[in-house]
């Protein structure tokens, strides 16, 4: 068991890592961003590079790998976001008059 759990770990942090695909996909597909926050990627990609530090500064080739992964995945997946993040129109910034 002490053999294999490292790797399912390590494999299923990879999988993680590749999960924003789905996202992309999506915006791709929609060719729209709108509902996709970046903040909540934002946040991820600071811990994905905290965790490759972490994983470089003890050498740990496991944290560095899906790290690694993760951080270029939620990267494009950030960039992808802001590529098809519609400008919103004049209409909804403008305040609506109050009638009377």
């Amino acid at each position: 068991m002490n053999d294999v759990l490292p790797l399912v770990a390590g494999a299923w942090g990879v999988l993680m890592g590749l999960a924003p695909l789905l996202q992309i996909r999506t915006i791709l597909r929609r060719r729209s961003s709108a509902d996709v926050s970046i903040a909540s990627m934002s946040v991820l990609l600071v811990g994905f590079v905290l965790w490759l530090a972490y994983g470089l500064s003890i050498g740990d080739g496991a944290l560095i790998a899906t790290n690694v992964t993760a951080l270029t995945v939620t990267a494009t997946a950030i960039a992808v976001t802001l590529a098809f993040r519609r400008p919103r129109s004049p209409a909804t910034t403008e305040p609506v008059p109050a009638p009377g």
